[in-house]
Parts: structure tokens; sequence; C-alpha cells
């Protein structure tokens, strides 16, 4: 008799926890934790580009050292910087997306200043990292998204009643979301004045 009324409290128990959104969480959990691993692979193809990328911008007679110092180093900072996917807090995605966004200005002032080199422009391996690189940027922007979409659902989930009850018991927590880039809110302006124009 004790088994069967352990068996049907063992049952109950079950049913309980299912249909407080227990499960629904785990599932989530694993999704974001899943889009995670897309963002961290996004960022580890634009890191493994970065050395090809600056032995072909290095051949450049007179190049700006400090440019390419610059983009070393921020790619060095930027992959010591590692999460934890059962720890994606909303601090410590701001502490990765600020190293991979040094990591992102470096990479755009050694774009910039690429422009005043006309046999780099001319040369097919850096065109064709150049353009990897691009379309890497690209990847990143939709990793990036789906990532706060899964959190999305998930923070939502867990802040909703009744399931909120089942985060707080067995420790689902807040994840954090990436954010747009300081200074991304304003639109770059354009002057098509020719200041060169006597008058």
């Amino acid at each position: 008799m004790k088994k069967i009324l352990s068996a049907l409290v063992i049952i109950i128990a079950a049913m309980g926890l299912s249909s407080c959104s227990y499960n629904s969480m785990t599932r989530m959990d694993e999704n974001v934790k899943s889009k995670w691993s897309q963002v961290e692979n996004n960022y580890q193809r634009r890191s493994d580009l970065i050395p090809n990328l600056v032995a072909s911008v290095k051949g450049a007679a007179n190049f700006e050292k400090s440019t390419l110092t610059d983009v070393i180093n921020a790619r060095a900072n930027a992959t010591k910087v590692t999460v934890d996917p059962t720890k994606l807090t909303p601090e410590t995605i701001q502490k990765f997306q600020a190293a991979q966004g040094e990591l992102s200005s470096a990479l755009g002032r050694l774009m910039v200043v690429t422009e005043n080199y006309p046999d780099l422009k001319s040369n097919q391996n850096f065109l064709g990292l150049q353009a990897q690189l691009e379309g890497t940027e690209n990847r990143i922007t939709v990793a990036r998204q789906d990532f706060n979409t899964a959190v999305q659902d998930y923070n939502s989930k867990i802040r909703a009643f009744p399931a909120n009850i089942t985060a707080k018991m067995f420790g689902f927590s807040e994840k954090g979301y990436f954010q747009a880039d300081p200074g991304s809110e304003k639109a770059p302006t354009v002057n098509f004045d020719d200041t060169t124009k006597k008058k």
C-alpha cells in the first residue's frame, strides 16, 4: 500500500511540475544556451579572420602601425573575455559585448584607413578577407538577434505567474540581452557640400 501511495505522490508531483512550466523553462534555457553558442561561433570566426587580414595589410608600405596594433590588442582583449553559458547574466553579456565592441571599433578604423592605400584596394587576398569579414559581421547580427529573441521568450516565461514560482524554486534566473552599441542611436551626418568651392 505504501508503495502505491508513494508512486501516486511521485506521479502527482511530476504532473504538478510540468503544469508549473518546469519542463518548458528547461527547454527555453537550453534554447538560450544554443543561441549563445551560435553567437560565440560567429565571434570566433571573426577573430580567426583577423590575423590574416592584419597580415595582408602589413604588406602595404608605410601603413599606420598604431592602427594594426590597436586591432591586435583589441582582438587579444576580446578573446580573453569568455562567458559561461550557464551564467548569461546581464552583467556578463555587457562585459562580453564591451570587449567585442572594442574589436569592432578597431576593425572599423582599420577599414577606413585602408581606403588611403590603393594597393590594398586591388589586393585580391585583402578584398576576399574583407568580404568574409563583412559576411561574418552580418552573421553576428543575425545570431545576436536570435539570441535576444530566445532570451526574451525565456525571461517572459520565468517572470509570468505561476511559472515564476517554479522558476524561483528551481533557480531559473533572468538572462542578459545584447544592447545596441553606444552611439548607435545617433544617425551619422552626411555632408555633400563641396568645401573646396570658391565663393
